[in-house]
């Protein structure tokens, strides 16, 4: 395994199981996309971080929603979502909970 693939926090979270389960819930899964928004992740000796665009997270977290449920997803289902939704549970883009941290933190992932 290279750096570019040991370092890919998308890659490890399509190879984590029990993240890819929790998309399942719509609540965790648009938690999962705000994190990744706005925020810079590390692992291990990492000196440039992983970053991605809101529309890149909502990709990615559509694409895990949709391995789980076998239903189709699109990135406009999670991008700009606190704002666009009625959902009171909705958080904004760079917000992290603790749930998320400590899931990422499994992984070997930081969250700065």
């Amino acid at each position: 395994m290279n750096d570019t693939d040991r370092n890919n926090l998308e890659r490890d979270l399509f190879h984590a199981d029990f993240i890819v389960a929790k998309t399942r819930d719509d609540v965790y899964a648009q938690h999962l996309y705000a994190c990744l928004c706005n925020n810079e992740f590390f692992k291990g000796e990492m000196k440039e971080p992983w970053t991605c665009s809101w529309r890149y997270a909502g990709g990615v977290v559509a694409d895990m929603k949709w391995l789980e449920t076998g239903k189709q997803y699109d990135y406009l289902d999670f991008y700009c979502s606190a704002a666009l939704s009625d959902n009171p549970d909705f958080i904004g883009e760079g917000t992290v909970t603790e749930e998320v941290r400590a899931d990422l933190d499994k992984l070997g992932w930081v969250i700065k």
